[in-house]
């Protein structure tokens, strides 16, 4: 089987795409749909009418009267041109998340964006006439954020290949997955039903396979505009503007000023079609400007040369890039040596210093916080009839089960082998014996299914205290309560919940 195939198909879901995207193709692709149906789409949600609205009276189209509704824009600029803005907001808006695993979000769209205007501006002047220009060029690395959200630990893998070993991306990818994220970005979206205009350029848009004849001009745009994103956004922006330069000149005969007019035009545009995305540019200049203002900070020394001023830049902004990615794998490292290696909770020695702070706060600012301890009963029964793999399967089906029950201000830990504790930050002796009980219940109602057996569980509970004033002010005096309170629960006959209050003792 394609290991594209394979992939969707066997290990993860396709992901959807956007509702009203598919609303939208599905008017598009009708031969006698009007205008008002495709309006009255776009209009019925207020947020992207308002978004299409600002970039049809942005600069990029640089019309002559001001466009105040969906109807006057699709006469204007077409019913192609609006529905690809449309399909840009709605698959950009769907496809982001929080920054982790090294893969930040609103970089990747911001690149993306630069390189669809890129592509926009770029069309006209090498006799390209596509209405598919833009979206195409923003989706074209739309396979990388699949294959992160689907499987992020590998993916935070090839990043780490990428910079460590200096691959290129599509090389990394497919030492881990197979295949690369051209192939996959292109069959999701045409499973997605958009058009082959669009999803074929995608495909071959790294030039590291034949490109079919039809679509040469189309991934040579595609192409350039990833080098014009890469040189706004990257470390190495002295190459790509001379490759683009190189390119445009010697096979398109561009003269050397309309390139450079159209590599600052980029700049200019994308701040504005940025925010509309509402994505912050930062401080984006057009590439004329950084070179003025690098060679002011060189006129010292003499030089003048260009790439040599735009070295020491990059070089600049590669060793604050270096100096972000070790805080980052350090950061990685303290997080690791803080972890169980089978639950992924926190260990027996995070705990241990994560109850002295508590316990340190919870003296300092008068508040009270709790402990649960709990171990499971009839352990060693589970792994004398199951075996120590079933065993494990318990231990972290019961894990997963009490991280989907807790805050994310409480902390949980394995505190050894079949132990397990939980800091309840702010919490009264009643609160957490509520909690506790309801921890017992829901392992108690698991159903744990390892090799087509299905093994059940009980765990005995103690819960213990600390009440600012009353309590004794020593971690081990509330640890050994709450060790006490489950070692009555299990004498009682165990599947039970005990509390001791420190307050009273």
């Amino acid at each position: 089987m394609d290991p594209v195939e394979k992939f969707l198909k066997t290990e993860i879901k396709i992901p959807s795409p956007p509702a009203i995207a598919v609303r939208i193709l599905d008017v598009v692709k009708k031969n006698n749909a009007s205008f008002g149906e495709l309006a009255g789409i776009i209009s019925a949600d207020p947020a992207l009418t308002a978004k299409i609205l600002m970039v049809a009276n942005s600069s990029f189209y640089s019309l002559n009267s001001k466009v105040d509704n969906i109807q006057r824009a699709l006469s204007i600029i077409g019913v192609d041109a609006l529905k690809n803005i449309a399909l840009s907001f709605v698959i950009a808006g769907k496809m982001k998340g929080t920054p982790e695993g090294g893969f930040n979000f609103d970089f990747f769209w911001k690149r993306a964006i630069t390189a669809a205007v890129g592509a926009e501006l770029l069309a006209p002047m090498v006799k390209h006439r596509s209405d598919d220009t833009f979206v195409t060029a923003l989706l074209q690395d739309i396979g990388i954020v699949i294959m992160f959200f689907c499987r992020p630990e590998d993916y935070s893998k090839v990043l780490d290949e990428k910079k460590a070993a200096g691959l290129q991306v599509c090389a990394a990818e497919k030492q881990l997955f197979g295949f690369d994220h051209q192939e996959l970005g292109a069959e999701v979206l045409k499973r997605w039903g958009l058009p082959e205009s669009i999803y074929m350029p995608i495909r071959h848009h790294h030039h590291d396979s034949p490109v079919p004849d039809d679509y040469a001009l189309q991934t040579d745009i595609l192409l350039l505009s990833d080098d014009v994103s890469s040189a706004y956004h990257g470390t190495r922006s002295t190459s790509k503007i001379l490759e683009i330069k190189k390119i445009l000149g010697e096979k398109f005969g561009i003269s050397d000023a309309d390139i450079a007019n159209y590599i600052d035009s980029v700049a200019e545009k994308s701040v504005e079609i940025l925010s509309s995305f509402e994505i912050d540019p930062g401080d984006m200049k057009p590439y004329s400007q950084i070179l003025l203002e690098a060679n002011e900070e060189l006129g010292k020394l003499n030089f003048s040369y260009e790439q040599l001023v735009l070295e020491l830049k990059q070089a600049k902004e590669e060793a604050e890039s270096l100096a972000q990615d070790l805080k980052l794998a350090n950061a990685r490292l303290r997080e690791l040596a803080s972890r169980d290696g089978l639950t992924g909770l926190y260990n027996h020695r995070y705990f241990q210093e994560a109850m002295a702070r508590e316990l340190s706060e919870a003296v300092r600012y008068g508040r009270s916080f709790a402990l649960i301890m709990f171990d499971i009963d009839h352990f060693k029964k589970i792994n004398d009839n199951y075996g120590h793999p079933r065993g494990d399967i318990v231990i972290k089906a019961i894990s997963q089960t009490i991280m989907e029950m807790v805050r994310n201000c409480d902390i949980v830990a394995r505190y050894g082998g079949e132990e397990f504790a939980i800091i309840l930050p702010e919490t009264e002796l009643v609160g957490a014996t509520i909690l506790a009980d309801r921890v017992r219940k829901s392992i108690e109602a698991l159903e744990m299914v390892a090799d087509g057996l299905t093994i059940k569980a009980t765990v005995s509970i103690g819960v213990s205290n600390f009440v600012p004033k009353k309590s004794p002010n020593k971690k081990a005096a509330m640890i050994d309560s709450a060790d006490k309170a489950l070692y009555d629960s299990k004498r009682n006959g165990r599947n039970r919940v005990t509390a001791i209050d420190t307050a009273t003792t």
